[in-house]
């Protein structure tokens, strides 16, 4: 990846049009479940979304490998799809937006409060 495409995300664009191009080879409850899981992931991205690409990745490889060997989708992800994305953001990545604004805010304001005690 050169400066240019990380400036402008074109390799993001480019990567995205694959992912949408792959899951329209699937059958039709997986790609209102792919659709549900771009849902519940989006909020775990960073600025860019750069960080969620191997997410996709993978939750896209996992519907194409069960789709082809016939199982349902309630039997891949059950009926909790935001747990399921929950759980493949992970610990660290499964912050969002909101919590990282939270410990933001708590950070500047024990600074403020630490001046005004000191």
């Amino acid at each position: 990846m050169n400066v240019w495409e990380n400036i402008t995300g074109s390799d993001l664009t480019r990567e995205w049009k694959a992912f949408e191009a792959r899951a329209v080879g699937l059958p039709e409850d997986y790609r209102a479940a792919w659709e549900q899981i771009k849902a519940h992931l989006f909020p775990y991205g960073d600025f860019t979304g750069r960080n969620l690409m191997p997410l996709f990745d993978n939750a896209l490889g996992l519907l194409e490998e069960t789709a082809a060997d016939g199982q349902s989708i309630d039997e891949v992800l059950g009926d909790d799809i935001a747990g399921f994305c929950a759980a493949l953001a992970g610990a660290e990545r499964g912050r969002t937006y909101r919590d990282r604004w939270r410990a933001q805010l708590n950070r500047n304001v024990a600074r403020k409060l630490g001046r005004l005690g000191g």
